[in-house]
């Protein structure tokens, strides 16, 4: 089911990226508000770090998980989610192996 490795980085206002904490994602991931089905195969890994099935449009989730964290309060002014597939990934216990 999990088989893309999605990287989600917050973009602050001169343009530099940062890791989304783990607990933004896993809130969204959590307490999903669109009531879209598709969102349900996703799974949160680290800071910056998800899996999602095939089925879930990267667009989607990007407009989806930017609406979620404005509303959060985690996303200011000027700021941006840059949400994108890592290509040469394994499943999840792969990025397991490379916590410390």
């Amino acid at each position: 089911m999990f088989v893309r490795r999605i990287s989600i980085q917050r973009i602050d206002g001169a343009g530099s990226s940062h890791a989304c904490p783990i607990a933004w994602i896993d809130n969204f991931a959590m307490r999903n508000f669109t009531n879209d089905p598709v969102f349900d195969d996703t799974l949160p890994l680290a800071d910056g770090l998800m899996e999602a099935g095939n089925r879930v449009p990267l667009g989607r989730l990007r407009a989806a998980m930017e609406d979620w964290f404005r509303r959060k309060g985690y996303l200011k002014a000027g700021e941006k989610l840059e949400v994108v597939e890592k290509q040469g990934l394994g499943t999840w216990d792969q990025g397991l192996a490379n916590r410390p």
